[in-house]
């Protein structure tokens, strides 16, 4: 076996035991947490160009993300609650079909968005982007929005 096979089959081992141990749900973290931080540098890259960088902008970005790492960790939280609920309150009727939606909704969410962002970006450093793909984003994102609100249907606030 030359070197070149073995390190396709070790990076397919790798991915294989990755996939196995965090699945799809893994992988749609991972791949939102790798957009986050292109997204940020690549805003930071576009305002380097146009002399706009400035150190609190950057900490604004950050505090930004982090603000998405909280949501994502409340959408999770959410998940489990109703995973919980559903298994141990049989009577509990939920207006959706399966337990893990509100996490995947919003990091698919979150992705689109960071695109959407990173797409800007590459505009701001002087990319030309084909209408399309903008055009794409939002569709997709407000596919999205459409799952999302679907799920949550019939749950409206009725506390005052």
């Amino acid at each position: 076996m030359d070197n070149l096979t073995a390190i396709k089959a070790a990076v397919a081992a790798v991915l294989g035991a990755l996939t196995a141990f965090w699945g799809w749900f893994g992988w749609l973290a991972f791949a939102w947490v790798g957009l986050m931080l292109l997204d940020y540098l690549t805003g930071s890259a576009a305002a380097c160009k146009n002399g706009e960088w400035s150190s609190s902008a950057a900490r604004s970005g950050v505090w930004h993300k982090a603000g998405e790492v909280v949501v994502v960790l409340v959408a999770a939280a959410a998940d489990l609650l109703l995973s919980l609920v559903l298994d141990n309150l049989p009577v509990v009727q939920l207006p959706v079909a399966f337990r893990g939606i509100v996490c995947p909704l919003v990091l698919v969410w979150y992705c689109l968005t960071e695109l959407g962002s990173i797409v800007e970006n590459a505009v701001l450093m002087g990319a030309p982007v084909p209408a399309w793909l903008t055009k794409l984003l939002q569709i997709s994102l407000d596919a999205v929005d459409s799952a999302g609100e679907q799920a949550g249907a019939g749950t409206e606030n009725t506390r005052e």
